[in-house]
């Protein structure tokens, strides 16, 4: 990205779109029972309160009555009919992951089947946005949480550290490329979660190849462990890395996650949070809940003098429903140089 003279004024940046993710898969009900929901209502409510606070993307995840993640796709047909039913202008992106809670005691967190995964393809209502991960990695969430952060949760006992510690993420390149192609053929937006620079070249190689024509819509996921650590040189790096057409918002984990957002709101990038993301103020005197720390974005952009999208003006900024029909197209509409032709020599400008 270019950050030309100007770029850094409120007037020349897009509406902040505000990404709610409220169902924190990795805690148990205890660890916050006043913010995470349970019941199909609690989840919905959730949702139209997150929007009503000023976010306009939900990341989802859902919950059987025993707390517990769900990994039923029925489950999740349920939520997105109840989402849609209340606030029918919310954009609605399904966690690729659908749940990596340990689905025992003593079990380690994980994905689901390659197979069960693409079945969120078929998800009725459809969601606006599925996430994807690239490239099989390690995600060892409480790798950079230190204790303060995990006192009194479930993942401050040893078995809940190490369910998470020792989690990965299935991405390998033939399941990825399908799983974007059912997406779309279905008008399903991929929403790319990357966790470094090697993951960005790895999208870039598919779209130049014509497996991968879809907007680059992209959150860099800051947690360390396996993927980047939320500091300001890997920061620039990452944005460097991504071309002017992409639109990317800012993830990470626990105090990390307000300093991160702030950066974003003042570059004209896009923000996330809630309590899948961190549960505490700043100053670790309390609990902090989802619709707390939208409510708290909405102020801190507002004194950037940077407004907050409409649903409609996320759905413009995020480009939903937009797919490309070629290699070509894609690489220009993303801000990528074009491929390389035959009598191209040097860099590939085209004349």
């Amino acid at each position: 990205m270019n950050f030309l003279d100007g770029s850094l004024f409120p007037e020349n940046q897009p509406k902040l779109v505000i990404t709610a993710a409220p169902y924190g898969p990795e805690w148990l009900p205890s660890d916050f029972p006043e913010d995470i929901p349970v019941t199909m209502e609690e989840h919905i409510q959730k949702a139209v309160d997150c929007y009503n606070a000023g976010a306009t993307v939900l990341h989802l995840h859902v919950r059987e009555l025993d707390g517990k993640g769900s990994k039923r796709l029925s489950m999740f047909n349920e939520l997105l009919a109840g989402i849609r039913a209340r606030v029918p202008e919310m954009i609605l992106q399904v966690g690729g992951s659908i749940s990596f809670a340990p689905e025992g005691e003593g079990n380690v967190a994980k994905w689901l089947s390659d197979d069960t995964r693409h079945m969120l393809a078929e998800l009725q209502p459809a969601p606006d946005q599925v996430t994807i991960a690239i490239n099989t990695n390690q995600m060892n969430v409480v790798e950079q949480m230190c204790e303060a952060d995990l006192a009194g949760t479930s993942l401050g006992t040893p078995e809940g550290y190490r369910a998470y510690r020792e989690m990965t993420i299935p991405a390998g390149p033939e399941w990825v490329e399908e799983h974007i192609r059912r997406l779309s053929a279905k008008g399903i937006q991929t929403h790319f979660q990357l966790a470094n620079i090697t993951q960005i070249e790895t999208v870039e190689r598919m779209m130049r190849k014509g497996t991968c024509n879809v907007p680059l819509i992209l959150t860099w996921v800051a947690i360390g462990g396996g993927f980047d650590a939320p500091n300001i040189y890997n920061l620039a790096n990452f944005v460097r890395a991504c071309p002017d057409g992409s639109v990317l918002t800012l993830e990470s984990s626990m105090l990390n996650v307000l300093p991160l957002n702030m950066m974003a709101i003042a570059m004209g990038l896009h923000v996330r949070c809630g309590n899948e993301d961190n549960i505490w103020t700043q100053r670790r005197d309390r609990k902090m809940g989802s619709v707390e720390q939208i409510e708290q974005l909405v102020r801190l952009s507002r004194e950037f003098g940077r407004d907050i999208a409409s649903a409609a003006q996320a759905r413009e900024i995020y480009r939903i429903g937009t797919f490309y029909k070629d290699a070509d197209e894609t690489l220009a509409a993303n801000g990528f140089a074009p491929n390389r032709r035959p009598f191209w020599k040097g860099v590939p400008i085209p004349a």
